[in-house]
């Protein structure tokens, strides 16, 4: 029977801090635990996966389903892209570079120049603030809104009636063409947005991703013939490489009804998943009952997904980075991640401690494939979970 994985990414579920979080101004982040006693927080399959057993965590159970790990990040960073090439096998020795105070004069001025339009704002800014205090005066202009965060980032708001979505995503490419080497960002991301003052985001996001600086183990799953589906930003954050398929979606319960349909095909390989919501939707927006109820969500599909694994299926859960939504910070936070490992063939209840790099899973996973993770960062652990 043809093996299958489904790598699931909480986006954001960190489980506290990590040992150099003050050098990122994070000590004391601990995601899971602003959370976990919130009256509308209800997880009794992760609790029952083995969650709560994880090291540093409290409320295991006495026999989790999976195996299971605290999953530290070896490079520096604690962004979204860092931590999913990471997670896939790519180490990066320094973190993307940020702009708290915007963007450089000459970045502005070369970005203006190949788009033929003007630009707003040009410092970090919440997206949907952003839109509130520039779309009317966007309107006015032409002028495109451009702002960054915390994150590695460069994006551009344009209202979809006065600049087209085709034409923001050509406005994207062209900013990704320019953004590489010293202002090489994670990603350009298109925002588009409709309607009346206050405005509202329109779905049709789209990220423009740096390619990965080394192999992956997508890339090698595909070079070897395997089906490598990505559902959700996975394939943006990739720029494409290395998949074979790709489901955009637009929140996390839609991403669960993708990977149930997935999970109900015929394959051979890798599903990719990423579920944002926690993180765009809560974390950056510091709603603690909301995220508590986002996991409280993802936990009932969780167990509508269990039954559909066949036997010989793995299941990994872990996250890319924390931000927890207690702090007065709105950015993400340096935490350690969770991971869940389960499948039939799996033994249970088998601690794994402390791992010293995200990049363990995707070793483990072209290992479970048959494949050498010779050509990644990561050390696989596989055998101490297979139940053979």
């Amino acid at each position: 029977m043809a093996k299958r994985t489904f790598l699931i990414v909480l986006d954001s579920v960190g489980i506290g801090a990590m040992p150099d979080a003050a050098n990122w101004g994070d000590e004391g982040s601990h995601t899971l635990n602003a959370i976990k006693n919130h009256v509308d927080f209800y997880c009794p399959n992760l609790t029952d996966l083995g969650l709560f057993n994880i090291d540093g965590l409290e409320g295991g159970v006495d026999s989790p389903r999976t195996c299971y790990a605290r999953m530290r990040e070896s490079s520096l960073g604690k962004d979204t892209t860092i931590g999913h090439w990471e997670i896939a096998g790519v180490y990066s020795p320094k973190p993307l570079p940020t702009y708290p105070d915007g963007f450089p004069q000459e970045v502005i001025d070369a970005f203006e120049k190949v788009t033929g339009r003007g630009t707003l704002c040009n410092k970090p800014y919440s997206g949907t603030e952003v839109i509130k205090d520039y779309g009317e005066e966007h309107l006015r202009t032409g002028k495109l809104i451009v702002y960054t965060s915390a994150d590695s980032v460069f994006q551009i708001a344009a209202h979809e009636d006065l600049v087209p979505v085709k034409e923001l995503y050509r406005y994207c490419e062209q900013a990704r063409e320019l953004l590489q080497g010293e202002h090489g960002v994670g990603r350009i991301i298109a925002r588009p947005f409709a309607g009346e003052y206050p405005f509202k985001r329109t779905p049709r996001r789209h990220d423009y991703s740096l390619t990965p600086p080394s192999k992956t183990a997508p890339d090698i799953m595909k070079e070897n013939g395997f089906d490598v589906i990505s559902v959700g930003k996975i394939y943006d954050i990739f720029a494409g490489q290395g998949f074979t398929e790709s489901h955009p979606t637009v929140n996390n319960q839609d991403g669960m009804d993708k990977t149930m349909g997935i999970a109900n095909r015929d394959f051979e390989g890798l599903c990719f998943v990423n579920l944002v919501d926690f993180d765009m939707v809560y974390g950056h927006r510091n709603d603690v009952q909301g995220y508590a109820r986002a996991l409280t969500e993802f936990d009932a599909r969780l167990g509508e997904l269990l039954p559909l694994l066949r036997e010989d299926d793995l299941l990994i859960i872990t996250a890319d980075h924390g931000c927890d939504p207690s702090t007065p910070s709105t950015d993400h936070s340096r935490e350690y991640t969770p991971m869940l490992a389960y499948g039939k063939r799996f033994k249970k209840g088998v601690n794994l401690g402390v791992r010293e790099s995200f990049a363990d899973i995707g070793a483990t996973v072209l290992e479970w494939h048959g494949l050498s993770a010779d050509g990644i960062f990561g050390k696989s652990f596989l055998k101490e979970i297979i139940d053979d």
